[in-house]
């Protein structure tokens, strides 16, 4: 869009692409080893900031680890995860800084994540006990599931609760401008029990606290895990129409 043009008389020229682009966008967890260019993903990086945020703050600050940076610190949460693995008391020692999940689950929502959990691991042949299996496929999320680029966010502690909503418009706009140039992406929020490997690591400051982390990159399309999809429940289940 031109800098000239009124965001009010922007047309859309091709809404079946907007919507393709929302539509296709999964949690892809295999990729290709194919480097994405920086000037794609600051365009990406450019779209996404157009995101909503109360009072304009624009609350989101991101961290791109490449190259050394990226395997490094894959390096240091994959051998976090193993001991973690190997002594389970030292889950102490990693805490997530918001709750992300309720500390109680209820239907319809615990329903849910085990009906996702339990159809990943059916399509990966990982039955139930395999604890094993399950704890390397979750090691995948530590890899970037071989992603080239990784992405961590982070927001400052002093904002409000409500900056997470704007950070998830943020995120989203992110995903559905990969979209746009070819590429897949996957949201992780099982990056944030290691916030404090990955804080001083990215070099944020002491006053940031870890929102999430995401793969970006060209996926695996011969790969089987990307033949996976959730499921959406219909329109009139979570809708109420008050006339």
């Amino acid at each position: 869009m031109s800098s000239s043009t009124p965001q009010v008389s922007t047309p859309v020229e091709d809404p079946p692409s907007v919507a393709a682009a929302i539509e296709s966008r999964f949690s892809a967890r295999a990729f290709l080893p194919r480097n994405v260019p920086r000037e794609t993903l600051e365009r990406i990086l450019r779209i996404a900031s157009r995101a909503p945020s109360g009072t304009n703050t624009q609350p989101w600050r991101v961290y791109v680890l490449q190259g050394k940076s990226r395997d490094e610190l894959v390096r240091q949460v994959c051998a976090a995860h193993d001991a973690i693995y190997a002594n389970p008391a030292l889950a102490a020692e990693y805490r997530e800084e918001y709750d992300y999940y309720p500390e109680k689950w209820v239907s319809p929502y615990i329903d849910r994540r085990r009906e996702n959990g339990w159809s990943l691991y059916g399509l990966l042949g990982i039955a139930k006990g395999e604890k094993d299996k399950m704890h390397a496929q979750h090691q995948r999320n530590f890899r970037f599931f071989d992603a080239p680029v990784g992405l961590m966010f982070t927001l400052d502690r002093v904002m409000g609760r409500g900056s997470l909503v704007d950070y998830g418009m943020f995120l989203q706009n992110l995903m559905v401008a990969a979209r746009a140039e070819g590429l897949h992406t996957c949201p992780q929020a099982a990056w944030n029990g290691y916030a404090r490997i990955v804080l001083p690591h990215i070099g944020a400051g002491p006053d940031e606290m870890l929102v999430c982390g995401m793969s970006l990159g060209w996926a695996d399309k011969s790969a089987r895990v990307n033949e996976f999809t959730t499921p959406r429940e219909p329109v009139e289940k979570f809708t109420h129409w008050l006339e």
